[in-house]
């Protein structure tokens, strides 16, 4: 049974790990790199995952049209007002971001060498775009940073719900990619959504399934629909239940207990644009949730790994 004492915390979270080992403010800055993905650019498909914006989830990266630099510098200047000496993890964010030649990969992710204060990176990508030849590239890359994760999103492990929510990969391509990376010894971050129409049981054997695996962090979702979407038409023309706040509290609280303790919990729910935030209304209410979801936690002195099997 483990708590983390900084916040009082019952689960493992990433301001824990940051603030422990590096005594300082760490900042994630979300970039946009203009990369595409196999399910926009016909590889694949054409429309993307049902739920994934016209921005491909990195509605709060930075501006395409800006360069990378340009980018990490409008929010390390306004970062360094408050955090002088702050630390800095560029994030690639949008999109697919090793879905490229190993040329455009160097081009992209080397200016961040030595950058100053810059001691990691983050990479968002697809399962399906992870082979041999670019994790051999982000395994030398990864030498020249003290953090480096490989961000992979699962959204579920249920055939029928990726199946439904047009992901085109499966979970066996998923545990590919996780086994790859983990032996280049490479971090991997899982994201995961709940709310995609499962049951309570469905969406704990998901956190069940991923706890096996060799992964390192992991981000709970939850479901948004967000204007211009598949999901979005889908839910205009025939409304499906969405988890209401307390259902959501509940299965995370629960996840988390079958989550294995050394797992560093990201993230839980999800950000959006208000503007283009269909439904649910109540994830707005961010801290709130947060505070729920500890409060439940505290009351019924629920863990991390308290329900964990190997």
């Amino acid at each position: 049974m483990l708590e983390y004492n900084i916040s009082k915390k019952h689960y493992h979270t990433l301001d824990y790990y940051l603030k422990t080992k590096y005594q300082k403010k760490v900042f994630k800055v979300a970039l946009n790199a203009s990369f595409s993905c196999p399910n926009r650019d016909g590889s694949k498909g054409i429309n993307g995952c049902a739920f994934c914006s016209l921005k491909g989830s990195g509605d709060y990266a930075g501006n395409p049209n800006d360069s990378l630099i340009t980018q990490f510098e409008k929010v390390k200047q306004v970062m360094q007002k408050k955090w002088h000496d702050a630390y800095y993890i560029a994030y690639f964010q949008a999109y697919s971001n090793t879905y490229a030649p190993l040329n455009k990969l160097k081009e992209t992710f080397e200016p961040f060498i030595n950058y100053d204060n810059v001691i990691g990176m983050s990479i968002a990508t697809r399962c399906d775009c992870i082979n041999e030849e670019n994790v051999n590239y982000l395994k030398e890359l990864k030498t020249h940073f003290k953090e480096f994760w490989v961000e992979l999103g699962l959204q579920s492990a249920h055939k029928k719900t990726m199946n439904s929510m047009n992901l085109k990969y499966t979970f066996s391509d998923f545990k590919k990619a996780v086994y790859l990376l983990n032996k280049a010894n490479i971090d991997v971050v899982v994201h995961i959504i709940n709310g995609l129409n499962e049951s309570k049981e469905k969406q704990i054997q998901t956190i069940q399934k991923v706890s096996k695996l060799p992964i390192k962090g992991i981000k709970i979702h939850m479901l948004n629909i967000i204007k211009n979407t598949t999901l979005a038409n889908i839910y205009k023309s025939k409304p499906f239940h969405i988890l209401s706040e307390d259902e959501f509290i509940d299965i995370v609280t629960t996840q988390i207990a079958y989550l294995k303790d050394d797992v560093i919990i990201h993230r839980i729910g999800a950000d959006s644009n208000s503007n283009d935030l269909i439904a649910p209304l109540w994830v707005e209410k961010k801290l709130a949730i947060m505070d729920k979801i500890d409060n439940t936690l505290n009351e019924k002195m629920i863990f991390q790994g308290d329900l964990y099997q190997k």
